[in-house]
């Protein structure tokens, strides 16, 4: 196997290009106001992470997963991203960096789980089993990371941004209108199949 950056660009670039209109990019945004956004990214990439590498391992099963089951997880999981970001009292609020401060493995594990579930199937997934095919695994998983790490980190710096200039009460509003958003999204896409 020879290492072609070409593949790596082509792989960078279709993958990111395709990733910034996606759920889980709005969900990384909405996680980033209202969690910490290291330990949110760390959450998303090690999903990313395992998900390329599903997919650059095994792209041809993934049509085998029932697509109406890992939709309605996924809805499911946004729905209670909305209930979380939703329970939280006015008192919430802190002074001085307006962000509630939680645990690195309940972040990183609820920003997992939320990708991780997600992305089955997704068209980045199933980009990157095609592009693996033709171009080869291993550049394929670079480029393939690469931006979707690039494109949670941008959703981050972006919903660190609005937590910085728009009070708490309203960033959890805003953002748990997304997730429920996201939620009903989901479950659209699950029944329109």
């Amino acid at each position: 196997m020879t290492f072609d950056p070409l593949a790596i660009l082509t792989a960078f670039g279709l993958i990111f290009l395709a990733e910034l209109p996606d759920k889980t990019m709005f969900a990384s945004l909405a996680m980033g106001t209202r969690m910490r956004p290291l330990y949110v990214w760390f959450g998303t990439s090690t999903a990313f992470l395992v998900h390329v590498a599903i997919a650059v391992g095994a792209g041809s099963l993934l049509s085998m997963l029932p697509a109406m089951a890992v939709k309605l997880v996924s809805a499911a999981l946004f729905a209670f991203g909305a209930f979380v970001l939703l329970r939280g009292g006015d008192d919430d609020e802190e002074e001085g960096g307006g962000k509630a401060v939680t645990g690195f493995w309940p972040v990183y594990t609820t920003a997992f789980m939320a990708v991780f579930i997600s992305e089955w199937g997704d068209l980045t997934q199933i980009t990157t089993a095609n592009l693996a095919a033709g171009n080869g695994w291993l550049p394929t998983a670079i480029g393939s990371a690469l931006a979707l790490m690039s494109v949670s980190a941008l959703a981050l710096l972006v919903g660190r941004f609005i937590a910085q200039r728009v009070p708490l009460k309203t960033v959890k509003r805003i953002g748990a209108a997304c997730m429920a958003g996201l939620a009903v999204w989901t479950l659209v896409e699950a029944f329109t199949l």
